[in-house]
């Protein structure tokens, strides 16, 4: 699903990093994402989330042409991890429709949508931020 939400911080910090707009930042992206959630104990979500922002900069390097890409990790709220990809391009991403080829490439925005709560885009005056949430139980 796709929606625009503005994020509420619940108190906790957020992770972020400006990474080159390379293939090769998926790692760092990765590494990033399971330290975010390590310090908030939420391990139970970094296979979703992993792959959720891999997906993101493979898109933001692959589709523009962003010399750098930011990588942001946060907590809109207690039941979220928000992972977000910023870029300087103001190109919404689409997702591949059905008639498209996605034997080769194509696939990442449907696995996007497949894995989180929610995704959308913010669009700024000079670049735009890809997010998508990822639910996770209140602690108590």
């Amino acid at each position: 699903m796709i929606a625009s939400a503005k994020p509420h911080h619940t108190g906790h910090p957020g992770y972020s990093e400006t990474l080159p707009g390379l293939k090769e930042s998926a790692e760092t992206a990765r590494k990033l994402v399971r330290t975010a959630l390590a310090a908030w104990h939420l391990e139970e979500l970094t296979d979703t989330a992993i792959l959720l922002v891999s997906e993101l900069v493979t898109n933001a390097v692959k589709h523009t042409n962003s010399r750098v890409i930011r990588v942001v990790v946060t907590r809109p709220g207690e039941r979220f991890v928000r992972i977000g990809v910023v870029d300087k391009a103001r190109v919404l991403p689409e997702l591949a429709k059905p008639s498209d080829d996605l034997l080769t490439s194509g696939r990442g925005l449907l696995l996007v949508d497949a894995l989180a709560e929610r995704w959308g885009t913010d669009l700024y005056r000079w670049g735009k931020q890809v997010w998508a949430e990822v639910f996770c139980e209140p602690v108590r």
